[in-house]
């Protein structure tokens, strides 16, 4: 009865662990999502359209951080007008965590972007916390459906 009771204790104990850890493919699907992330940050600063057109999904929501939003097609759009300019993209912080065999996606971190100089000539940098899903079409791969970031104040010197 001991033993019953010490195996039902760990197994009470190991629970929360046991429920909330991630599948393989999750954890093989998180890492993917990272390095998708990263390349489309540096295919946004490239202006590399061809990888842009693959990696956002035709329903894609864009919100900027000052609450503008774009579809697909507008935000391509926005890159190709100048409208969107990125001479740099910092990734501060990103956590991925995959969902339902690895077939979705939420990323949240901190980048930084480098934007062409102010009028005055001074650096014009973006602080931005950022939240993006990500779904695996069968065909496609991996797409983002949706964009959402949140400018932040500039560090104090």
């Amino acid at each position: 009865m001991k033993k019953l009771h010490l195996l039902l204790t760990l197994l009470w104990l190991a629970l929360p662990a046991l429920t909330f850890a991630q599948s393989k493919k999750d954890q093989a699907a998180a890492k993917e999502v990272e390095a998708l992330e990263r390349q489309r940050f540096e295919a946004q600063v490239k202006k590399d359209y061809s990888i842009l057109e693959k990696v956002f999904a035709d329903d894609l929501v864009y919100t900027h951080s000052n609450g503008k939003q774009n579809n697909k097609q507008e935000y391509i759009q926005s890159i190709r007008d100048g409208k969107s300019q990125y001479e740099k993209i910092d990734v501060e912080a990103l956590n991925v965590r995959a969902y339902n065999e690895g077939k979705a996606a939420v990323v949240n971190g901190t980048i930084t972007i480098t934007l062409p100089n102010k009028p005055d000539g001074t650096p014009n940098l973006a602080h931005l916390k950022y939240v993006v899903v990500q779904v695996k079409d069968p065909k496609k791969g991996w797409q983002v459906v949706l964009w959402q970031s949140q400018k932040q104040p500039d560090a104090k010197s």
